[in-house]
């Protein structure tokens, strides 16, 4: 075998070779949430979704192979001004994914680097117009209009913006510690006023217990007050209804036969008791009849006894 002809082989060797290869590579196998742009002699042709694919050898040929999960993108930090030209420096993440492969792969250059983009110019502009007390509480405002923005541009690049969350937003030292020096001094005067209504409650609560008992016992008093008179009340129309009785009693006696003869040596025998037990003391009584009588003394009481009956 001459060295032209070992050429010749070796020649229709690598041919054999590039072909095969080149068939090989028609060959796509597609994985799940991915899809491969086909061009066919430097044109669209088609979109390859998951499963087995055989393009035509040196006329089809994958253009872009493109995820279709959703991703995350950060957004680097960037210097921006508030409203009241206050630097501060923000950053975030936006969580994108693909819609439409084929606009993805020719509306824009880098979809990715797109959104980024987007996000970083949409930020700086809201920011622009708020205070930078606001800022931190109007976190979800800053997401919610720098998701409308990317979503109404990406609709042409294919892409759809899912959330966006601002990660820090960090003012100059110097704020810091106004803004540390005012937190500090609101804290503590919420705590003055929780301390001053703490102790407003307790004074109302006390004064409003002192004055509930002071009633409750003048209450008492009033009631005890009323009982004791109603008691004295009740006694007194006993003792008089008893004196009453004894009187009626008493004189029903003496006008009956011998009720005089019974009244008068009932009172001398209370006489004659009175006078033994005033002997037996020494006391000076003075009486308006003579004792030493007892005859006349009990005469005169019989004569004053008729006369009242």
């Amino acid at each position: 075998m001459t060295n032209y002809e070992f050429l010749g082989y070796g020649i229709w060797g690598l041919f054999v070779l590039f072909v095969i290869l080149s068939f090989l590579k028609s060959v796509r196998i597609v994985n799940t949430q991915t899809a491969q742009i086909v061009e066919r002699l430097g044109r669209y042709h088609m979109t390859l979704e998951q499963g087995f694919h055989v393009l035509i050898p040196f006329v089809d040929r994958v253009a872009a192979t493109l995820d279709l999960r959703e991703q995350t993108l950060d957004i680097d930090p960037q210097e921006c001004f508030s409203k009241d030209e206050v630097q501060v420096e923000v950053d975030g993440v936006i969580y994108i994914s693909v819609k439409d492969p084929v606009k993805a792969t020719y509306g824009v250059t880098n979809f990715m680097y797109a959104a980024i983009q987007m996000a970083q110019t949409t930020t700086r502009s809201i920011i622009g117009t708020l205070d930078l007390d606001r800022l931190f509480e109007e976190r979800d405002v800053i997401s919610r209009r720098v998701v409308e923005a990317l979503n109404s541009s990406g609709a042409n690049w294919g892409i759809y913006v899912h959330r966006y969350e601002v990660k820090n937003i960090k003012p100059p030292k110097s704020v810091q510690g106004a803004m540390e020096k005012q937190v500090n001094s609101e804290r503590e005067r919420r705590a003055i006023v929780a301390q001053s209504e703490g102790d407003k409650t307790s004074r109302i609560n006390t004064s409003e217990g002192l004055m509930r008992e002071m009633i409750n016992l003048s209450e008492g008093e009033m009631q005890k007050i009323i009982n004791e008179a109603e008691g004295r009340a009740a006694e007194i129309r006993a003792l008089g209804d008893a004196t009453a009785d004894s009187i009626e009693t008493l004189a029903k006696s003496i006008s009956q036969g011998g009720g005089n003869e019974a009244l008068a040596l009932e009172m001398s025998k209370q006489y004659m008791n009175l006078y033994a037990k005033v002997g037996s003391k020494k006391t000076q009584i003075i009486l308006a009849a003579d004792i030493t009588q007892p005859e006349e003394l009990i005469n005169a009481m019989k004569i004053q006894t008729k006369l009242e009956i």
